[in-house]
């Protein structure tokens, strides 16, 4: 579903990323490990559209990201990729339903459509109750599976998280961990995860490491 080529991407005189190869296959939960400024992150910002490379290629199925412009891989961005990051990014001022629903507002679809299906996720994902609660009112756990719907909102081919429970006691990462895999269960949901989590990534289909700007 995803195969990228050859990526490299430098930040200065600092390469991060030295001729990167990459295939996530539709259905795969694959993690991305090694240590601290290896280039995960980078890699995963790549993979996510966030961040261009500097050479090599990305391609969604037939989409090849380099061809988009702005605008179009914002809109790409927004139909195709669902994101988890450690820090849950919730909006303070807004609901957990409302947070949820943002994406696929800036999506321009049906409203009415758009409040059942964030309702059906929360109430999938045990937050029923939670639906009017704002993140200060939720707890970490609570606010992370927030974030988890919200990135599912308009059903993306893949998620991509960034340490999505390095922020979380033991407990409540072993439940986001059981989380990820019924998803992939129930919906064949695709998975990318950076983690530093020993027993997320021996769970996963796949690990890649990477080491010095490289998978190795």
């Amino acid at each position: 579903m995803i195969e990228a080529k050859q990526i490299t991407k430098s930040y200065g005189t600092l390469q991060v990323l030295k001729g990167v190869d990459v295939e996530i296959g539709r259905g795969e939960v694959v993690a991305i490990v090694g240590k601290s400024g290896a280039g995960k992150t980078t890699l995963l910002h790549i993979l996510g559209t966030l961040d261009r490379a500097d050479s090599g290629e990305v391609h969604y199925d037939t989409t090849k990201i380099a061809d988009l412009n702005d605008k179009q891989l914002s809109a790409f961005r927004n139909e195709h990729i669902g994101f988890i990051f450690q820090f849950h990014h919730l909006l303070d001022e807004f609901t957990a339903l409302e947070n949820v629903c943002i994406p696929a507002f800036i999506g321009d679809k049906n409203r009415s459509a758009v409040v059942k299906r964030a309702t059906e996720l929360l109430t999938y994902l045990g937050l029923a109750d939670r639906l009017t609660h704002k993140p200060k009112e939720l707890s970490g756990g609570e606010q992370q599976r927030v974030a988890i719907a919200r990135s599912l909102i308009n059903d993306p081919d893949i998620v991509l998280a960034d340490e999505p429970t390095g922020n979380l006691d033991t407990r409540t990462s072993g439940d986001i961990h059981q989380l990820i895999f019924k998803l992939r269960q129930d919906f064949n949901q695709t998975f990318v995860i950076v983690t530093h989590n020993e027993d997320l990534a021996n769970r996963c289909d796949r690990t890649l490491t990477m080491a010095d700007g490289l998978i190795v």
